[in-house]
């Protein structure tokens, strides 16, 4: 195992969340592709791109098809398993398991640097941030997406229909996986780390969560975050939970799926 620090992180995500989301890769990228040329259109074909937090590798695969090459690295032993298996006829990817705020990338061995929902769980996002900085030749972009804030979205008032049993599972919004949903935090953390030109912008997809409501609440329900807070209440709190989330799901119901409005902060920056 290589040198981690995101030791939390690292427990979670070669434990069930990481087993979970290697399992239901479809799935998660059923959710979370919509949002993929957002970060895919800053990518050129002369390209080294590093794919950070690249789970089971989509976006990594999708990246070395328009550039030079493509690096995934990500904590998730079991993730990694699924992204080096979905890519083992793409010769110019390859994956890397470590700890970007630690891991040691190649002074100056990329030219962009990607994320989709990968970068909102560092132990130090100043320090991980540095470190892919210093990952990036000079003149090198970032471009990443985040989570919003939950108020307001389809997500949130799905998650919001849980309140009365259950604590929101993402976390008060500055942590886990909102922690990036204030742009001005964005900016002073990249700032920080030695980037530029740092820019926010509110984007949105459609999100696919199931092929109807059942299938979509069983799915949401073994999200990692939402398990543990089922788990931590008695079965008629934890029923009444799942209930009113699948209640909640009704409205987003269509003939093909259940579909979700997604929103996202697209966030660019560049090595001086």
């Amino acid at each position: 195992m290589p040198t981690i620090v995101n030791t939390a992180q690292a427990e979670a995500w070669n434990g069930y969340e990481g087993e979970h989301w290697a399992s239901h890769a479809d799935r998660y990228d059923a959710v979370n592709s919509g949002f993929n040329d957002y970060v895919l259109d800053h990518v050129r074909p002369e390209d080294r791109v590093l794919d950070i937090g690249c789970g089971n590798g989509q976006l990594t695969r999708l990246a070395a098809a328009r550039a030079r090459s493509a690096t995934g690295v990500d904590l998730s032993g079991p993730m990694l398993a699924t992204a080096r298996e979905r890519a083992a006829e793409v010769p110019n990817v390859r994956f890397e398991q470590g700890d970007a705020q630690v891991h040691p990338f190649p002074e100056g061995g990329f030219d962009v640097a990607l994320s989709r929902f990968g970068v909102m769980f560092f132990a130090d996002p100043v320090a991980a941030f540095a470190n892919v900085r210093r990952a990036l030749s000079p003149g090198g972009r970032l471009a990443f997406l985040c989570m919003t804030a939950l108020a307001g979205t389809d997500l949130g008032r799905v998650f919001g229909a849980m309140a009365a049993y259950l604590p929101q599972p993402t976390g008060p919004d500055g942590s886990g996986p909102t922690s990036f949903a204030n742009p001005d935090r964005t900016k002073a953390v990249l700032t920080e780390a030695g980037f530029e030109e740092v820019e926010c912008t509110r984007v949105e997809a459609d999100q696919i969560w199931g092929r109807d409501v059942p299938d979509a609440a069983g799915f949401i329900s073994n999200w990692g975050p939402v398990r543990h807070h089922l788990s931590m209440v008695d079965n008629a709190t934890a029923a009444k939970a799942t209930e009113a989330l699948t209640e909640a799901l009704r409205r987003f119901a269509t003939p093909e799926a259940v579909r979700l409005r997604g929103t996202a902060w697209l966030v660019t920056a560049t090595r001086p």
